[in-house]
């Protein structure tokens, strides 16, 4: 079945006739609902939804979002609806490990992932990807150091305005954001990190983790915040080690891990599957 081109997302306290508000409104305005997802948060006492709709006898959206104001603030919500007839644009940051970003480009490639690349931008120069595909994507070399950080990240800003990028993402970007500049990119960069059970932070954690002889490794997809690598998790995973794997083979397994965790977590962040849920978020996995 063909994917729908709108994409209703909202938020709001629970309480009952949400459902119905939501879901007769759309209908009467000429929305053919093709996919609803629904969480009530018994913790929190809040609603999430996502509804995909198409719209029907040459119906407006923008007339259709216009009225749909009137029971957001019935409801207090907090909501959007978004067109996915164009794919978001979206910008790649890496430095000297390309797997997640060779992984990200494929999947683009072929259709898996429906985003536009605007650029990729490193820390390091071209020649460090051994000859890597960009597929026609601008490439920025923007080098930094400790006394350059500052306007390094004005360089990186002003290509994501220039770019109108909507969405940036840390393949396996080494650098830590200044605040400001997560602040500035809230809610629309995504970044991924090896995650262990128990953690391993610095240099080489593969190789800390297979010393202290773990049987677990994992990866974590989530929004950058100020906190480093604490943001909201949009998605994990993990692989089972045993006492014969090597370092060498824990970093192996460790790139397969983080590809598929950061792609579908990209995935489900283009296809408006993730809500915002106070430190947490709410993920419509398909």
């Amino acid at each position: 079945m063909s994917k729908a081109q709108y994409v209703l997302t909202l938020s709001c306290l629970n309480r009952p006739g949400i459902v119905s508000a939501v879901s007769t409104y759309l209908f009467e305005h000429g929305g053919d609902i093709r996919e609803a997802q629904q969480f009530d948060d018994a913790e929190t006492g809040k609603f999430f939804a996502r509804i995909a709709f198409d719209l029907l006898g040459g119906k407006n959206i923008e007339a259709l979002r216009d009225g749909f104001g009137g029971i957001a603030d019935d409801f207090k919500m907090k909501w959007k609806v978004s067109d996915h007839a164009t794919p978001r644009r979206v910008l790649l940051m890496v430095s000297k490990f390309d797997h997640c970003l060779a992984d990200l480009l494929y999947r683009w490639r072929i259709g898996e992932l429906e985003m536009t690349p605007t650029a990729i931008v490193s820390n390091h120069p071209r020649e460090a990807f051994n000859g890597l595909d960009f597929g026609g994507v601008p490439f920025h070399h923007l080098p930094i150091t400790k006394d350059t950080k500052m306007e390094q990240e004005a360089q990186i800003w002003a290509l994501v305005k220039e770019t109108k990028s909507d969405l940036v993402v840390l393949a396996r970007y080494m650098q830590v954001l200044s605040d400001a500049l997560a602040q500035k990119l809230s809610g629309r960069c995504i970044n991924i990190h090896h995650s262990f059970l128990p953690g391993f932070k610095g240099a080489k954690p593969y190789h800390q983790a297979h010393g202290r002889g773990v049987k677990l490794i994992g990866a974590t997809a989530h929004y950058v915040t100020s906190d480093l690598d604490e943001g909201p998790i949009i998605e994990q995973d993990v692989e089972r080690i045993t006492h014969a794997d090597t370092p060498d083979d824990l970093v192996r397994k460790g790139r397969d891990i983080e590809r598929r965790v950061l792609a579908r977590a990209v995935r489900y962040h283009l296809e408006d599957r993730v809500i915002p849920n106070g430190k947490k978020t709410v993920v419509f996995a398909s």
